[in-house]
């Protein structure tokens, strides 16, 4: 017998509008995937088809038919289900999200603390359930500064680039920004999808460190370093003079760097040779925010290094000198996004 083909009656701009908005608006996955399936449905794919790309059987497709068909927007959403009503009062609930401010990290001091202020003892899926609710989530911790910007100062030195950045792009300077990180065997950990019940292992251990001194530009113009020694002031300077030696003439190259010690020293200051052709300006103190190298790095570190590069300082050595090789033509960031 053959099974009769299933479509979605015509749609009109209105309803295709109200969909888009469930698409783009709705918190619940599944209202956003009933949306996508009706709009695929109107475009001419088959029940089959649709329940090929979400994953599910044929007779849940043609359920999201036909309340569709039956009511609309409101059909996309569940029925009510009935359960047991939450032993915790709308204050008791208030308690719960204070306690998470207050304790982050632990689910189980969260209850243990609750059962003390209200003698109730809820289990971790409701204490969960009640974060979500409020929008928490469960996500990795952020660092940040100790010490943070001067407002005015950054606010000065963000406009002062912005400028600079578009003198770079008409041509008028090149513009760019000093770098000196370092890398070893102590691997910056991504996170990554993995299979459900393995784990993705990543080499780490102390070793000696490859520092990576340069300049970049915002259009991924590097001219890069690599030392295996210490960076100090001495190897600041050596780095700037053979940087001075690539110039040409009537170009006028402004660097940017950061105001750590050994850039701002008397030492360096005395001894880089200024000229109207190059200049150096000092980024406000505590704002990596205005430094495009922090991007670079990060993309070098979570993205780009692949983790057979710890498998030792060779390897590493290799895969980082391999990345800055081919930084502006395999390995490029937009800033303009």
């Amino acid at each position: 017998m053959k099974i009769p083909v299933k479509f979605v009656s015509p749609l009109n701009e209105e309803q295709v509008n109200d969909l888009n908005r469930v698409i783009k608006d709705s918190q619940k996955s599944q209202n956003r995937r009933r949306a996508q399936a009706i709009l695929l449905s109107a475009k001419g794919y088959c029940i089959d088809e649709i329940a090929k790309i979400f994953g599910v059987n044929r007779n849940t497709v043609s359920i999201w038919i036909n309340k569709w068909e039956q009511s609309g927007v409101s059909g996309l959403e569940d029925n009510p289900r009935s359960g047991h009503p939450c032993i915790l009062t709308d204050e008791e609930k208030k308690l719960v999200i204070e306690l998470a401010s207050a304790h982050p990290r632990s689910v189980p001091t969260i209850i243990a603390l609750l059962i003390k202020k209200t003698g109730k003892r809820v289990s971790d899926t409701t204490i969960k359930r009640i974060l979500k609710a409020a929008k928490f989530t469960w996500k990795r911790v952020r660092k940040s500064l100790k010490n943070k910007p001067d407002h005015e100062q950054f606010k000065a030195a963000f406009g002062a680039i912005q400028e600079l950045r578009r003198q770079h792009e008409d041509g008028e300077i090149e513009l760019w920004y000093f770098f000196d990180p370092g890398f070893d065997l102590q691997p910056t950990v991504p996170y990554a999808w993995q299979p459900t019940g393995e784990i993705i292992e990543v080499p780490s251990e102390r070793s000696k460190r490859l520092n990576v001194l340069g300049f970049y530009t915002p259009d991924n113009r590097l001219e890069p370093w690599g030392e295996e020694c210490g960076v100090d002031t001495d190897v600041v300077i050596a780095c700037f003079n053979a940087f001075i030696k690539t110039m040409k003439s009537g170009t006028k190259r402004i660097v940017l760097i950061d105001n750590a010690s050994i850039h701002t020293s008397g030492k360096f200051m005395d001894c880089i040779p200024f000229c109207a052709k190059l200049i150096i300006k000092i980024l406000p103190a505590y704002s990596p925010e205005l430094n495009i190298i922090e991007i670079l790095w990060r993309f070098i570190k979570y993205y780009w290094l692949p983790f057979s590069a710890y498998l030792s300082f060779e390897d590493l050595v290799r895969e980082v000198e391999n990345i800055l090789a081919r930084v502006g033509t395999e390995f490029k960031i937009d800033f303009a996004s």
